[in-house]
């Protein structure tokens, strides 16, 4: 069998740049024409990501060895939706207003699917569409915001180190210890390495 090289995680995971419009967030908001983000691209951002097999999560031992691995002690399942979430119309919008958090967001989409919005180092917004067995950890200090698309559901775990602290930062916080940390590791770092090549 011939192997197409084509990463199985963009089959759960697919990431665009964004357009300006106002409409229904909900909505794919691909610019005209489309451009797609790569994952490596999203992963020089710090934005990690698997494809797992969301039919079997408790007893995939690939999900193990990644909760094992970054000691992630915390897991509990959250389904966002209508039906599920109270107070569904003032969570939803919490979520998508652009906040930070001082550790890292982790969500693994075992049902459903939905939009995580992150900055790229020119502050242009990245739409990161999460399916059915694809997890995405956000690094801390990283921007972001959430929403659901078109579907109105999802049902994600979870995961943190020790006991779980969930509190939103709004922007601007760009003076919290996790923020600083992250510009120095992926954008700082970025702009240090173009120089070089520009120099080379």
């Amino acid at each position: 069998m011939v192997s197409s090289g084509k990463d199985p995680r963009e089959e759960v995971i697919q990431a665009w740049y964004m357009d300006d419009s106002n409409e229904d967030q909900r909505l794919p908001h691909h610019k005209e024409p489309k451009e797609f983000v790569s994952l490596d691209k999203l992963g020089e951002l710090g934005v990690l990501s698997w494809r797992l097999d969301a039919d079997n999560y408790e007893t995939d031992p690939d999900l193990k060895k990644i909760r094992e691995e970054r000691g992630y002690s915390y897991m509990d399942v959250c389904e966002v939706c209508p039906e599920k979430l109270p107070n569904y119309e003032e969570k939803i919008k919490s979520f998508f207003e652009e906040h930070l958090h001082t550790d890292e967001e982790i969500r693994y989409c075992v049902a459903g699917s939905g939009y995580f919005d992150v900055r790229d180092r020119n502050e242009a917004w990245i739409r990161v569409w999460v399916k059915k067995g694809g997890l995405i950890i956000l690094p801390a200090g990283m921007y972001h915001r959430f929403t659901l698309d078109e579907d109105n559901y999802i049902k994600a775990m979870r995961f943190f180190v020790g006991e779980p602290v969930w509190t939103p930062y709004n922007r601007p916080h760009d003076h919290l210890p996790a923020r600083e940390q992250y510009i120095k590791t992926f954008v700082e770092k970025e702009v240090a390495n173009n120089a070089v090549d520009a120099a080379a």
